[in-house]
């Protein structure tokens, strides 16, 4: 059976523990990619790991997204998202249907908050 894991900084992961996930906890980067690789080779299904550590370790990730899994899906930490895992979502869709249909009406330029309401 294959699992599910999380990894990265204490607060922003521990309550994925309760959720029977493996947590691992770390906010250095290349302790994050040693991490990362002993899940790979433990045959992780998915791998939640926060925005930040995702993308200090985008070298090793681009390698890993030939392989059917493991599925590593970043997650914004307690300090806020960079935006990174919808940049990824995007780009994916994009990719997939050949347009951006995630594309908010607010990212047209001339237009304010107000006229989108």
């Amino acid at each position: 059976m294959y699992g599910v894991a999380v990894i990265g900084d204490r607060d922003s992961v521990i309550g994925f523990r309760a959720l029977g996930m493996t947590v691992l906890e770390t906010d250095d980067p290349v302790l994050a990619g040693e991490k990362l690789r002993q899940l790979v080779n433990q045959r992780f299904a998915v791998i939640f790991m926060t925005e930040i550590l995702v993308e200090q370790n985008h070298e090793y990730l681009q390698s890993l997204r030939s392989q059917r899994l493991p599925a590593v899906i970043p997650i914004p930490s307690l300090t806020g998202s960079t935006g990174l895992g919808m940049r990824q979502v995007r780009e994916s869709v994009r990719r997939a249907v050949g347009m951006d249909l995630i594309e908010r009406e607010q990212d047209q330029p001339g237009q304010s908050e107000q006229e989108l309401e």
